[in-house]
């Protein structure tokens, strides 16, 4: 058999095939013969249907079709072999089936083209010596004083009130009413619409601004209890009820009861109640730690991303359809797995209709993730980077004892625990020979928000200019 090959785009190799006037023949011919042995034909046994009523009712071109498929099928199987390429996905045939059919003659050489994928070259122009730049993530101690003051608030102790009007901070007892307000040009005689849910017995509130819709905290505050007030309040747009996204209300409040919150003291009993320390020092030296560590992790990350980032500037990788293809797959599948996870029903989300429109959605990340992948790989194999046996079992080890009650497949455990030991391996062999400046927190998303505005008239400049230049084509 004759093969070709040619160099095609998206890494994919084209096969020319010549298929010998014997294998033609023969194939041809065994077609035939397992048609006429498997063929009803009125009048006939099986297997005993004479040849030319054969190809009388079944029609030549069905026949030829038939033999087509097969001579494709193996010959591009038997090209792969013969010319050793390491193909992935399925082969795609290139010429034109129906032109092939009409051009088949038994007992003649056949020709056809086909192409496959196979693994890309990955170029790189650049690995060592990176600059890029990244926000610092800095520990803020005023984190641990915000959740012990958070579990100081779950744990207070409401306190009744008398003698005073309601303040910022309290929790009041209400009864109220609310209806949309009128706007100007409405019906003055008609009767106001009550807002659906919009009214409620002994309702507990805590006097805080963001507890409720804007207005109607802040009516209350400065009302006693047995006073009732009208309270004009205004519902954010956009809100949860669409329908009343933006609108302005009125509620009829009765302050029924007011209460403080009566705070436990930050000491030792209260480490003690809210978590397995013994004191309060170490239940902050704890805090401390933990938000150290994030944010000694957000920056790794950061620094991460970043230099990933710059090494794809440096990177060239052609990358063929079947894996893009595949990584798609493989985000989808990640994703409903988890939304599957929350609870969710993943038919309802999954259906025929949105499913193409996730897949295109998907393809710039599974193209990015793609790059990525592929130029660290390219990058140990240069540097010679791999994990040790001992690396690989400690940590399959560690996460076996994390997850005892649970069903795992160690092979392929061991195969994940290896590709993320050694993606981590490579990156930090990447981190050590970059140079990756730490900048402060929020200073490139500001960078990025100001260069997305100074792009923003010359975008709508453009815009403009093809919707007139379309006008006056038309």
């Amino acid at each position: 058999m004759k093969v070709t090959q040619e160099k095609l785009p998206a890494s994919q190799i084209g096969l020319e095939i010549e298929i010998t006037p014997e294998i033609t023949q023969q194939t041809y011919e065994q077609v035939i013969k397992n048609l006429s042995s498997t063929v009803n034909i009125p009048g006939f046994r099986k297997g005993k249907v004479p040849r030319q009523i054969l190809l009388q009712r079944l029609g030549i071109s069905r026949i030829k079709a038939a033999a087509l498929e097969e001579l494709i099928q193996d010959g591009i199987q038997q090209a792969v072999k013969q010319e050793d390429i390491q193909a992935i996905g399925q082969p795609q045939l290139r010429s034109s089936f129906e032109d092939l059919i009409n051009n088949y003659e038994p007992g003649k050489p056949l020709t056809f083209s086909a192409a496959v994928d196979v693994e890309p070259e990955v170029t790189l122009n650049q690995y060592t010596g990176l600059q890029a730049q990244a926000e610092e993530v800095k520990y803020d101690p005023a984190q641990v004083d915000s959740v012990l003051e958070k579990e100081r608030q779950q744990m207070a102790t409401l306190i009744p009130v008398e003698g005073r009007a309601a303040q910022i901070g309290d929790v009041a007892v209400v009864d109220f009413q609310g209806v949309i307000a009128k706007a100007e040009g409405d019906d003055p005689d008609a009767e106001p619409t009550p807002i659906p849910g919009g009214d409620a017995t002994d309702f507990q509130v805590e006097l805080q601004e963001d507890k409720f819709i804007p207005g109607f905290v802040t009516g209350i505050v400065g009302m006693n209890p047995g006073e009732t007030k009208e309270i004009s309040a205004q519902f954010p747009d956009p809100y949860v009820n669409q329908e009343l996204a933006g609108k302005p209300a009125i509620f009829t409040v009765t302050l029924k009861e007011l209460k403080e919150k009566e705070l436990p003291e930050l000491d030792d009993d209260f480490a003690q109640e809210v978590s397995d320390f013994e004191t309060l020092e170490e239940l902050r030296k704890s805090l401390e730690e933990r938000y150290q560590k994030e944010a000694e992790d957000k920056t790794k990350t950061n620094k991460q991303e970043a230099l990933l980032a710059e090494l794809l500037k440096h990177v060239e990788i052609d990358l063929p359809g079947t894996l893009i293809e595949q990584e798609v797959d493989a985000m989808l599948t990640q994703t409903a797995m988890r939304l599957a996870q929350q609870g969710l029903d993943v038919r309802k989300l999954f259906t025929q209709d949105i499913i193409p429109q996730l897949r295109e959605r998907s393809r710039p990340e599974a193209i990015e993730r793609l790059k990525r992948s592929l130029a660290l790989r390219e990058i140990g194999k240069r540097e010679s980077l791999t994990v040790t046996p001992e690396e690989l079992q400690a940590r399959v080890q560690e996460l076996l004892e994390q997850y005892t009650e649970e069903d795992i497949d160690e092979e392929r455990l061991r195969s994940m625990v290896e590709n993320e030991l050694l993606s981590d391996k490579i990156i930090n062999w990447l981190l050590d020979n970059s140079s990756v400046e730490l900048v402060p927190e929020g200073t490139l998303s500001a960078q990025d928000e100001t260069a997305a505005a100074a792009t923003a008239p010359e975008t709508e400049a453009s815009s403009s200019e093809a919707t007139a230049e379309s006008e006056v084509e038309g």
